[in-house]
């Protein structure tokens, strides 16, 4: 399993072409996303099938890119009306995602401060 992001996480929603290469997907990060690649922020790609995904990582002076294949199943990946929009979701949405999960729907336990006990 990947690392946590420190930064942002964005789903570029909608279909890539998983054959792109990494310079490909930061230049469709700046151009379609209007972000910036360089940073650190996670964006993550899904193809047609939804059975693969790419996660573009920068790292101190240069990029990771992740690949991750299904053999079966395919990844709850979000609907758009629009081409593709980069759709900010939350490092544990991420897993979720990852893990097969309906992200979108889940209902998590949410953080408390300040929890005075009587």
């Amino acid at each position: 399993m990947i690392t946590t992001p420190s930064g942002q996480v964005y789903l570029a929603t909608g279909v890539t072409d998983m054959r792109k290469s990494i310079n490909t997907l930061a230049l469709q990060v700046e151009d379609v996303l209007a972000l910036d690649p360089v940073g650190p922020h996670w964006f993550v790609f899904c193809n047609r099938g939804r059975d693969k995904l790419k996660i573009l990582q920068w790292d101190t002076n240069g990029f990771w890119l992740h690949y991750r294949r299904l053999e079966t199943g395919r990844f709850q990946w979000p609907n758009h009306p629009k081409d593709t929009i980069a759709l900010e979701v939350t490092a544990r949405q991420l897993r979720w995602l990852l893990d097969g999960l309906n992200w979108q729907n889940a209902a998590a336990h949410q953080p408390l401060n300040g929890l005075k006990i009587s």
